[in-house]
């Protein structure tokens, strides 16, 4: 029998019809989380099913579509073309955004299916299904097939997650996402779904490379090494790398390859060693299967350190050859892509990297470094985004007064750009700077947003995106968490990321996750400035006056007496009734205002703290003029004390900074 696309009139004939074989596409759509929502709460999950059910009659059947059969919380369809089907789903997503919400999953696919007693069967209805399995709520996924039936439809945007291998399906698949505004994309490396061997196969963690050179300042060099190495690793889709941040904590560390191999996820590692003496650079590289630690591959490179970029090449394409990767053109074209020939100018922007990581008072030497890179050679990108970063942390940590800085971050992300408009990073500075200075909520979201579409696994945009845009600006506390959930899979060992989802959970007011949070954070490093404040926050909200203070107390310790930790303890003083402690730290502040910068946001908080509301409206005036980042906390976050906000000069404050309805 010669199979046929389905048309529409043929879809509505197929009942009628005893067995018939026809080429279709087929949607698969369920309701995420319906099952433990019924146990928790029947009702409204009957009304939720209801509603889903409404909304696929009326879409499905204005796109000349067929509800073939429900199963439960799922549904089945078939539409006549790929684009129907897609039209369809893209307003069945944006249509159950609406209130009351339901979280669908949507996959589809086109393949020969069987009809038969007003039903259809066939491998191409198991992938669609496969395919929906595989999304987050929201999400539209499909195979290639629908991909290249959509290529020309300028309306759809559409992502590669990249090749995946269900069970009981022959050949690898490469699977696609709806992209648009407003729909989330499933991150490759956290994906469930029905797989071959539990998951993707291809999956590795770069380990810091030893440094074996006398001098302990080429420390920097081994670390550069081996996160360039993973970044060229990270731009080939089909392969899962273990994200910077958390393989970089296992460094000096006496741990098994296979408590790694859990801890990160990842099923192969990459490790190293670099003796570096003069201008000769020997770099040793094996790469070991987690499993039964055995040695897949092991190279050893000789060269000069002015050919430094090709031994990173070679490394990159030896690794994806051992882990059989099939690399298509631009996938090569992507690992053997260098930023600069210039090898001083390399070697002072790794070391600006190695400062910039470590945070407090190295921002200032990272800086430097940057600096010199890029007068090295003007045409590297990769150092103004290290500028930009940098002058954004000082003005966040109020090192310095953010009106002075701030305008030199968007500077040096706009000359990023310039350079390599390919780049994540300095859209996700962009982000920062337009939510944080100009207060443009629209080029805000939209720079953070591309950040996100150049690179999905970019740890930083879901830390800044989620808490100070999300959380902070728009008061969007689910989405904000999704992002910071996110940033955790990505990087599961990063302490400070870990204090990023403790400043969404705090401000969506869930103390006590906020704590579980910050205190994991402390747990893998008991040093994390960010996560010590937090637990402060977190044990003051919840009436704990002396937890509160040890932690402030740490935090202080542990930065040379920062002045957001000094504040912490004012306020925690006051509620303690202790009036003569919190006047004596608030007057060291005041001294010390006199040479250095003390963020105005905190200073005001303390000062309502103590009954000095004109002097605190004085604070969050000069805040205002600083535009200090920590002043867009003050809409959700409850930080004052409830006084402060009943002043009506506190909500005209807020009208003032105009944060989006």
């Amino acid at each position: 029998m010669q199979t046929q696309i389905l048309t529409g009139s043929l879809i509505k004939s197929i009942r009628t019809m005893t067995e018939h074989r026809q080429l279709a596409v087929v949607l698969f759509a369920d309701i995420a989380g319906y099952t433990a929502l019924m146990h928790e709460d029947e009702g409204t999950a009957l009304q939720i099913l209801q509603h889903f059910k409404e909304e696929l009659f009326t879409t499905v059947k204005k796109n000349e579509g067929e509800i073939i059969q429900y199963f439960g919380d799922g549904c089945l369809m078939v539409f006549d073309n790929a684009a129907n089907a897609v039209t369809s789903a893209k307003a069945i997503q944006e249509n159950l955004r609406n209130e009351p919400k339901v979280p669908v999953r949507i996959g589809i696919h086109l393949g020969d299916v069987l009809y038969r007693e007003g039903n259809i069967f066939g491998d191409c209805v198991n992938i669609a299904s496969r395919i929906e399995g595989m999304g987050v709520p929201g999400a539209i996924l499909f195979s290639d097939a629908i991909k290249k039936q959509i290529k020309n439809k300028p309306e759809f945007i559409v992502s590669s997650l990249g090749e995946f291998e269900f069970k009981n399906v022959e050949e690898p698949m490469e699977i696609f996402a709806l992209s648009n505004a407003g729909f989330p994309l499933p991150d490759p490396l956290y994906i469930n779904g029905k797989f071959k061997d539990g998951g993707p196969a291809k999956s590795v963690a770069v380990l810091p490379f030893d440094n074996l050179s006398k001098d302990p300042e080429q420390e920097y060099f081994s670390d550069g090494m081996a996160e360039e190495i993973l970044n060229s690793l990270s731009h080939i889709k089909e392969l899962k790398v273990a994200g910077r941040l958390s393989s970089f904590q296992f460094k000096d560390k006496n741990i098994s390859l296979k408590e790694i191999g859990e801890k990160l996820a990842v099923k192969t590692v990459l490790a190293g060693s670099i003796r570096k003496q003069g201008t000769h650079v020997r770099i040793t590289v094996q790469l070991i299967n987690i499993k039964d630690g055995f040695q897949l591959w092991s190279g050893k490179y000789d060269r000069e350190f002015d050919d430094i970029f090709s031994i990173q090449e070679e490394i990159a394409l030896a690794v994806t050859e051992e882990l059989k990767l099939k690399l298509l053109k631009k996938d090569r074209e992507l690992i053997s892509k260098t930023h600069t020939q210039n090898t001083e100018a390399y070697d002072e922007y790794l070391k600006g990297k190695f400062y910039l990581n470590r945070r407090g008072p190295y921002i200032l030497t990272a800086m430097k470094h940057f600096q010199k890179a890029t007068e090295l050679d003007p045409e590297f990108a990769l150092p103004f985004v290290g500028i930009a970063d940098g002058n954004l942390l000082i003005a966040t940590y109020g090192l310095a007064p953010p009106k002075l800085v701030l305008p030199k971050a968007k500077a040096a992300a706009l000359k990023a750009i310039e350079l390599d408009p390919n780049l994540c990073e300095p859209f996700c500075s962009l982000g920062y700077y337009y939510t944080t200075y100009e207060w443009n909520w629209e080029e805000a979201k939209k720079n953070y947003l591309k950040s996100l579409t150049l690179n999905p696994r970019y740890a930083q945009v879901h830390s800044w995106y989620g808490w100070n845009f999300l959380a902070w600006v728009e008061g969007n506390f689910k989405q904000a968490e999704e992002h910071g959930e996110l940033l955790i899979k990505l990087e599961p060992l990063c302490a400070t990321f870990y204090g990023s989802l403790s400043l969404i959970l705090f401000t969506a007011g869930k103390y006590k996750e906020a704590l579980e949070a910050a205190q994991t954070g402390l747990e893998l490093d008991p040093n994390t400035y960010l996560c010590k404040l937090n637990e402060g926050s977190v044990y003051q909200k919840l009436d704990l006056y002396s937890e509160a203070l040890a932690s402030y107390e740490a935090a202080s310790k542990m930065s040379n007496r920062h002045h957001f930790a000094i504040n912490g303890l004012i306020i925690t003083y006051c509620r303690m009734g202790n009036i003569d402690q919190a006047n004596q730290l608030m007057n060291e502040l005041k001294t010390r205002s006199a040479t250095e910068y003390i963020a105005n946001t905190y200073m005001a908080i303390s000062a309502a703290y103590l009954n000095k509301f004109d002097e605190a409206f004085e604070y969050l005036e000069k805040a205002f003029n600083d535009k200090d980042p920590v002043l867009l906390a003050l809409k959700y976050v409850r930080w004052e004390p409830q006084s402060l906000r009943n002043d009506p000069r506190f909500d005209a404050l807020l009208k003032r900074i105009g944060f989006p309805k």
